[in-house]
């Protein structure tokens, strides 16, 4: 019987191999659609639920049957979820994973010689899939920093003026955290070794300062410890500042530190410069509205087709061919597809910068539905 088989589907545009029969197409046994379970990891950050609702229109679309499933953050619910669609006898599993726990259904997978994809998320401490698609997460971080760069108009500030800045970083169960994390700070260190911006509370220099990047880290990337912590640095070591920026590394923990800026009469005029990410509804009606300053638009409705175009390409035993992804082997970032284990295939497509100005061109992707547009006041 199948096991578990929780691989983050790295439905990546595998240029190789892949573990489909020869022959195969989208029918299983007796001409049956084949079956691509997709384990989505949480539904607190919004962008997981359209993801996994896009994974499966795709997948249908293409002919297959498919089934999302959601983990509330919980490894164990994730691997039981896993072993059920490997039971169901799924062809490829598309996985965005909780945590390095989806490991060990990840290699029951390999063993029954079924497709795992990891999605958006590295499945780390795994020598048992090929696969992983995702953004270029470490371009997401230096966008993060140049929008601080570009807000706070740091390449005229000085040692003798500085401003002020605070870091917090996403779940340290999360591979993708240390790229967005890094990719800022290469953006923001010559300021903060020149003096020009200072740094309140923790500052891991980069993700390997690995007990400062746990104080900063945010677990299970929840917006209330997010929102705890703002609010304990702003009665604690920002009590005598006037914070001028926050590195927040998504809009779900973006939207908290706002809330918790707006309870303090010192922000009541002017909020610091906040990054987001994921140009959620919510965060690029912010943004609109003058208050969260930027995020970073990751398409995942094309993250999604294309992670359905890499599994038909396996099931099929085709060679893929994914429009606007590119092998992180070919730009230098080989790195970001290394599970500890193994150096996967990791296909990387590109974000967009999001500021007041262009705040339509998620709108304008069609990525929002029109009760979104509507709720968010995004017309």
């Amino acid at each position: 019987m199948k096991k578990l088989l929780c691989a983050a589907v790295a439905v990546v545009l595998v240029a190789g191999t892949v573990f489909a029969a020869p022959g195969a197409d989208s029918k299983g046994a007796a001409g049956k659609a084949a079956f691509i379970g997709i384990a989505m990891p949480e539904t607190h950050v919004l962008r997981w639920t359209k993801d996994g609702a896009s994974l499966k229109k795709f997948a249908e679309a293409k002919g297959f049957q498919a089934q999302d499933q959601y983990a509330n953050a919980d490894q164990s619910v994730q691997n039981t979820q896993v072993q059920n669609f490997l039971t169901q006898g799924a062809k490829a599993i598309i996985i965005g994973c909780v945590n390095d726990g989806v490991a060990a259904v990840v290699a029951e997978a390999a063993r029954d010689k079924v497709t795992v994809i990891a999605y958006d998320r590295i499945i780390p401490n795994s020598a048992d899939y090929d696969y992983y698609i995702t953004f270029n997460n470490f371009k997401v971080g230096q966008f993060q920093g140049q929008g601080i760069e570009k807000g706070l108009n740091l390449k005229s500030a000085t040692a003798a003026n500085p401003k002020y800045i605070t870091l917090f970083a996403g779940s340290p169960t999360d591979g993708n955290a240390f790229f967005f994390y890094d990719g800022a700070m290469s953006v923001l260190n010559p300021y903060i070794k020149s003096g020009a911006l200072v740094v309140i509370g923790p500052y891991p220099e980069t993700s390997k300062d690995t007990a400062n990047f746990q104080r900063i880290a945010t677990e299970n990337w929840q917006a209330p410890v997010a929102k705890t912590r703002m609010e304990n640095l702003l009665n604690a070591d920002a009590k005598d500042v006037t914070l001028d920026a926050v590195l927040a590394p998504n809009d779900t923990l973006a939207r908290a530190i706002i809330e918790a800026c707006k309870a303090d009469a010192k922000y009541a005029g002017k909020l610091p410069i906040i990054t987001g990410q994921d140009a959620e509804a919510a965060s690029t009606a912010s943004i609109k509205n003058g208050e969260q300053y930027m995020t970073v638009f990751k398409d995942t409705t094309k993250l999604a087709e294309a992670a359905i175009l890499l599994a038909e390409a396996a099931v099929k035993g085709t060679t893929p061919n994914i429009p606007g992804a590119v092998l992180a082997s070919s730009i230098g970032l080989e790195s970001i597809g290394d599970t500890g284990r193994k150096v996967v295939k990791a296909y990387l497509l590109d974000p967009v910068i999001i500021y007041r100005e262009n705040w339509r061109d998620p709108v304008n992707a069609g990525f929002y539905s029109q009760d979104e547009i509507a709720q968010n006041g995004l017309r």
